[in-house]
C-alpha cells in the first residue's frame, strides 16, 4: 500500500443513473487515481463486485438481495452503463483496486423493512434537486439538473454540488433508516482508513455527502448502529431493465427515460443529430418516409429551441417536439413509437455463468438455450405447432413455469384452427428472478419443481372442485404425466362429494379439454375420461331440479353453464354428446321453465339438429301465443335468438312469427319489454340486424292478397296456420267430448 500521508476522503455526490455524473465520476477516478473506490449500496455485494468485469455481464443489471423463504422481503439496486456506481465499478475493476459497498447492509434493512417503511412515512420528504432548482428560479428540477449536470461537456463541479447539499440540508433531522444508513457509511469510512489506504474515493448520492464530511464521533455511530435486528439474505447479480430504472427499490432515485440518458452517455459526440437520426430510422421501419432532409430540418428545430429556451444543448423536450412537428409531422402516434423504442428503450441485461444462482434458475437458464427461448424485455409473440417435438417442449416449460407463478408467458387466443396450436405472448420482468428464488423451495429443476407444487395443490383439504380442476388441466399442459394420477384421484374424489350441480358444470368443460389435450399431446390421461363420463351423468340427473324457482341473475349464471357444457361435449365422444341432448330435449318441454332457459334450449335443440321441420315454429307459436304475459314472451325470445340473429335471417316463418308477435303488443306491454329486446338485438352483428331489418322492411311493403288470407311476403304464407300443445287441450277436449256424450274419444 502506498506510505503517503493520507489525503481527505473524496467525497463524489452523484444522481443515480445520470449520463453526466457517470461521465464525471470515471474522470475524477482517473484524476484522483485512488487506491479503494467505496460505494452506495450493500456491503454483502462486495464479493460479487468482481463479476461486473466479466465479459458476459451486460447493464442493465441489479444485485438482488432477499431473504430465503420470505419473498416479499427483497430489495434490488439496479445499475446502467450511465449509473455513476457501475462507472465506479469499472474502473476499479480495470485499475485494480480494491471496490466495496459502504451502505446499510442488506441484512438490516430487510429485518427492519416494516419500521424502515414507517420511518420513511413518517420523516418529511426533501427533494433536494428541487429546492435547488427552486433556489436558481426554475420550475422543472429534473430539467435543470440536467442543464447543469448531465448536458455539461466539461467536469462536474462535485465541490460545488457537495456545498449545495449543505445548503439544502441546513436544519435538516434524518429519520431513523436515513440516520442510521449514513452512520454505517461513516464507520466504514473509518475503517478502510484505519487499514492504511491513502487516497479513498467514496462514490454516494449527493444527498449524503455533507452527512459523511460533517464532524461526528465513531461513539455516537456506534450507539445508532448497536442492536439492529438482522435478517439471513442471500444476494446475486440478476438481469435488469431500462423500463424498471425509475423503481424506487434500493436506490431511491429513478430515471424515466433511460434509453435517451443511455444515448447522451454513448453518443457524448453530437448527440441530438444521433438521436433524430435514430428516430428517423425507426420511423422508416414502420414504413414512414422520413428523409434526409426531414432530419436535418429537425436538428435545426430542436437546437433553436434550446437557445430561445436558455439551454446549453437540447435535451428529451426539445428533441422530441423536434420530431414531433418535422419527422412526424404532428401526428402523435408516431411520437409514441419513438418513445417506447428510443425514450425507455426496453433492454433487458445479462449476467454471466459464474453469477450465484438457485438450482432451479440456472436449470431455467439451460432450458431457455436448449429450447432457443431467449429472454426479452418487449413483448414478443410467440405460435406453436404441438406436432413439433420443439414447440412441444417450449409449451411444455412456459405451462410448467406458470403453475410455479413465474408469467414469463401469457397464453392468447390461437391463430387458425386446430388443438395442435398454442399461442403466447413472452416478456421477460426483472421480479421472476425472485419468483424462481420462491420457487426453488419446490425442486431444483423446472418439471420436478412443477410436479411438487401440483401435489401440493391437489393435496390440500381446502381445495375447490374448480381449483382441482384447474390443476389437472395445467397438469396436462404442462407435460406433468407423473403427477397426472395424483390430481385426477384428488378431483374424483372431490367430485362424488360435491352436492352442487353449477360446481359439476363448471368444471366440466375443463376436463373436456384436459381429455383432448391428453390425445394432441401424448400426455397420458388414463381415468381422466371416467371421470369426465362420472360428472356429466351426475350433471344430467341432477339439472332438472337445478332448473326449477330460478331468478333473472341465477337464469343468467345457469345458460351460461349450460352452453359451456354443451361446447365441451362437442369434444367427447358422440354417445357422452347424444346423452346430454337427449336431457336438453326433456328439459325443454317442462312448463315450468323460465322463459329465457325455455328459449335458449330449443335454439340448442334446433342448431344440434334433434328438433324435426316445423318444430321449431310450433314451439315459437306456442312460446308467444296471447296466453302468456309480454315479459315471458321477450324473456322466450331471448333465449332463443342468444345463438345469434343468423337464424332470423334464413328462417322467414320464425321471423314472420317475432314479428307478428311484436306487432300484436298493446303500447304499455310493448313498453315492457322494449329493454329485454333492445339488449338482444344489440348482441347480433352489424350485418345481421341489417338484413333483419331489410326482411322486415320488405314484408311490410307486401300487399295482403284479396282472398283476406294473410301473406307476409318473404316471410311466407303463415297467417292461418294454427298450433295446437296436444298435452295441454287434452283436458279440454275430453270436457267437450263428456258434454256432447261421447265419451268414446
Amino acid at each position: 500500500m502506498p506510505t503517503d500521508a493520507p489525503v481527505a476522503p473524496a467525497l463524489l455526490g452523484v444522481r443515480h443513473h445520470g449520463p453526466g455524473s457517470a461521465r464525471a465520476v470515471r474522470a475524477e477516478l482517473v484524476r484522483l487515481a485512488p487506491d479503494i473506490v467505496l460505494i452506495e449500496g450493500p456491503p454483502e455485494a462486495d464479493a460479487l463486485a468482481a463479476l461486473a468485469g466479466d465479459p458476459g455481464m451486460e447493464p442493465p443489471v441489479a444485485l438482488l438481495a432477499h431473504v430465503p423463504g420470505e419473498p416479499a422481503k427483497a430489495a434490488f439496486w439496479p445499475f446502467a452503463a450511465f449509473s455513476p456506481e457501475w462507472q465506479a465499478i469499472r474502473y476499479a475493476l480495470d485499475a485494480g483496486v480494491p471496490v466495496r459497498f459502504c451502505d446499510l447492509p442488506a441484512a438490516v434493512s430487510l429485518a427492519d423493512a416494516d419500521d424502515d417503511e414507517a420511518d420513511g412515512e413518517a420523516a418529511a420528504h426533501v427533494d433536494p434537486i428541487g429546492a435547488l432548482a427552486s433556489a436558481a428560479g426554475h420550475d422543472d428540477p429534473e430539467r435543470w439538473w440536467e442543464d447543469v449536470v448531465e448536458h455539461r461537456a466539461g467536469m462536474t463541479p462535485f465541490e460545488v454540488i457537495a456545498e449545495a447539499m449543505s445548503a439544502v440540508r441546513e436544519g435538516h433531522v434524518p429519520g431513523a433508516r436515513e440516520a442510521r444508513r449514513e452512520a454505517h457509511m461513516r464507520r466504514t469510512l473509518r475503517r478502510t482508513l484505519r487499514e492504511g489506504y491513502q487516497r479513498v474515493a467514496v462514490v454516494c448520492g449527493a444527498w449524503h455527502v455533507p452527512a459523511l464530511a460533517a464532524p461526528s464521533t465513531a461513539k455516537a455511530d456506534d450507539a445508532l448502529l448497536r442492536g439492529l435486528p438482522k435478517a439471513k439474505v442471500e444476494i446475486t447479480w440478476v438481469p435488469w431493465t431500462y423500463g424498471r430504472l425509475s423503481a424506487r427499490s434500493g436506490y431511491g432515485a429513478g430515471v424515466a427515460s433511460p434509453g435517451w440518458y443511455d444515448h447522451l452517455f454513448t453518443a457524448p459526440d453530437r448527440p441530438v443529430e444521433r438521436w433524430l437520426a435514430g428516430a428517423a430510422g425507426v420511423l422508416r421501419e414502420e414504413g414512414l418516409a422520413v428523409s434526409s432532409a426531414h432530419v436535418i430540418e429537425a436538428v435545426r428545430l430542436a437546437e433553436g429551441l434550446a437557445v430561445l429556451r436558455g439551454r446549453p444543448l437540447a435535451g428529451l423536450g426539445e428533441v422530441t417536439e423536434a420530431a414531433r412537428a418535422v419527422l412526424c409531422e404532428g401526428d402523435d402516434l408516431p411520437v409514441e413509437l419513438i418513445a417506447r423504442r428510443m425514450v425507455v428503450g426496453e433492454r433487458l441485461g445479462g449476467v454471466p455463468d459464474a453469477t450465484p444462482m438457485v438450482p432451479l434458475q440456472r436449470h431455467l437458464r439451460e432450458e431457455q438455450r436448449r429450447l432457443r427461448l431467449k429472454p426479452e424485455a418487449l413483448d414478443r409473440d410467440l405460435d406453436l405447432d404441438l406436432r413439433k417435438p420443439l414447440d412441444l417442449d417450449r409449451s411444455h416449460l412456459l405451462h410448467r413455469l406458470v403453475l410455479l407463478g413465474v408469467g414469463w408467458g401469457t397464453p392468447r387466443e390461437t391463430r387458425g384452427k386446430g388443438t395442435f396450436r398454442e399461442s403466447w405472448t413472452l416478456a421477460w420482468r426483472p421480479e421472476f428472478d425472485v419468483e424462481l428464488i420462491e420457487a426453488s423451495a419446490w425442486g431444483t429443476t423446472v418439471p420436478s419443481a412443477a410436479a411438487a407444487k401440483v401435489r401440493d395443490l391437489v393435496a390440500r383439504e381446502d381445495a375447490t372442485l374448480a381449483e382441482l380442476t384447474g390443476t389437472v388441466e395445467a397438469c396436462l399442459l404442462a407435460g406433468l404425466g407423473e403427477a397426472l394420477p395424483d390430481a385426477v384421484r384428488a378431483l374424483a374424489g372431490r367430485a362424488a362429494l360435491d352436492p352442487d350441480v353449477t360446481h359439476l358444470m363448471a368444471a366440466v368443460p375443463a376436463m373436456a379439454r384436459a381429455w383432448r389435450y391428453g390425445d394432441v399431446r401424448g400426455t397420458p390421461a388414463e381415468g381422466l375420461g371416467a371421470v369426465v363420463s362420472s360428472m356429466l351423468a351426475r350433471v344430467r340427473a341432477g339439472l332438472s331440479p337445478a332448473m326449477t324457482g330460478l331468478d333473472d341473475d341465477a337464469t343468467k349464471e345457469m345458460i351460461g353453464h349450460v352452453d359451456a357444457v354443451h361446447a365441451a361435449t362437442a369434444l367427447l365422444p358422440e354417445a357422452e354428446r347424444a346423452a346430454w341432448l337427449v336431457t336438453l330435449n326433456g328439459l325443454a318441454g317442462r312448463t315450468d321453465l323460465h322463459g329465457r332457459i325455455e328459449g335458449r334450449l330449443i335454439r340448442i335443440l334446433l342448431d344440434a339438429g334433434r328438433l324435426g321441420d316445423g318444430e321449431a315454429a310450433r314451439r315459437m307459436a306456442l312460446a308467444t301465443s296471447a296466453g302468456h304475459p309480454p315479459a315471458r314472451v321477450a324473456s322466450w325470445v331471448e333465449g332463443f335468438l342468444s345463438g345469434g340473429g343468423l337464424l332470423l335471417v334464413h328462417d322467414a316463418q320464425l321471423l314472420g312469427m317475432v314479428d307478428q308477435w311484436l306487432s300484436g303488443l298493446g303500447a304499455g306491454a310493448f313498453v315492457d319489454v322494449l329493454p329485454l329486446l333492445r339488449r338482444t338485438f344489440a348482441a347480433f352483428d352489424a350485418p345481421e340486424r341489417r338484413a333483419i331489418g331489410e326482411r322486415v322492411r320488405n314484408a311490410g311493403r307486401a300487399a295482403r292478397p284479396s282472398g283476406g288470407s294473410s301473406d307476409f311476403g318473404d316471410f311466407g304464407d303463415f297467417g292461418d296456420m294454427v298450433w295446437i300443445d296436444e298435452k295441454r287441450a287434452a283436458g279440454a277436449v275430453a270436457t267437450v267430448l263428456a258434454i256432447l256424450g261421447r265419451s268414446d274419444g
